[in-house]
């Protein structure tokens, strides 16, 4: 994570983690952004430069800051789940099929918001 926050100060892009003790607290965060994307295990499957585009208009529609949520040990809160009313216009995404530790989604998110601004870039990074 740290590794790829550093490289994306280069592109003017800051990588910011709060971490939330309560599935409440998770929900009012997510709820109160201005632009949200929810990883989810039964979120759209998307190559990289999807996620360029989804996160660059997220960025464009919110006013230049994105929120990326990260469920729990016990996913996500039933009121940020793909059938709650609150979270319907949420973009949902999903980084795999499989489970990965929330560090290692956190780790993952942020190697692609990094590829992400090397595709918008130009550069060879993305091949």
């Amino acid at each position: 994570f740290d590794k790829y926050k550093t490289r994306l100060q280069g592109h003017r892009v800051e990588l910011q983690t709060t971490w939330h003790k309560t599935d409440e607290q998770l929900t009012a965060a997510a709820l109160g952004s201005s632009k949200c994307v929810i990883l989810d295990v039964v979120g759209r499957a998307i190559d990289s430069p999807t996620f360029e585009r989804i996160m660059f208009d997220g960025l464009e529609k919110g006013g230049s800051r994105l929120s990326f949520v990260i469920g729990g040990a016990e996913g996500l809160p039933p009121q940020l789940q793909p059938y709650a009313p609150e979270a319907k216009n949420f973009e949902r995404i999903s980084l795999s099929k499989m489970t990965f530790t929330h560090l290692m989604a956190r780790a993952l998110l942020a190697e692609q918001i990094y590829r992400a601004a090397e595709i918008r870039r130009g550069s060879g990074y993305h091949k």
